[in-house]
């Protein structure tokens, strides 16, 4: 006797997401440059708004995520999306790093500590 199969209604909605992941979100763009005295992240996520786009250090990682909401019938899931995700150097002064937006994209700045 076969077996009867179950599809609930998470596993739906997680294949609605997947579904969305795969062919509806834009590609980001990531830069990272290079100076004498610091390094910097920028990160820019087409048709993200910049108040969505959040950098958080955790663990000494930086990490640059957003997180969008996909409605399914009555049930909506909060899917979060990493567009960075790397240690923080040990020459960086991890309390001096700071976050802005330019030219539509978050950067963020990674200083070196200095050398005493």
């Amino acid at each position: 006797m076969k077996a009867k199969r179950f599809v609930t209604e998470e596993l739906l909605t997680s294949i609605d997401v997947l579904n969305t992941l795969h062919g509806g979100v834009s590609e980001h763009q990531l830069k990272l440059k290079k100076f004498p005295d610091h390094r910097e992240v920028w990160v820019k996520v087409p048709g993200v708004n910049e108040n969505d786009l959040k950098a958080e250090i955790h663990d000494n990682i930086l990490r640059v995520r957003y997180s969008f909401v996909i409605q399914s019938d009555r049930l909506q899931v909060e899917v979060p999306k990493v567009v960075y995700d790397k240690p923080i150097p040990s020459n960086v002064d991890v309390e001096a790093i700071t976050a802005s937006f330019e030219d539509d994209y978050l950067v963020v700045k990674l200083p070196f500590a200095s050398m005493v």
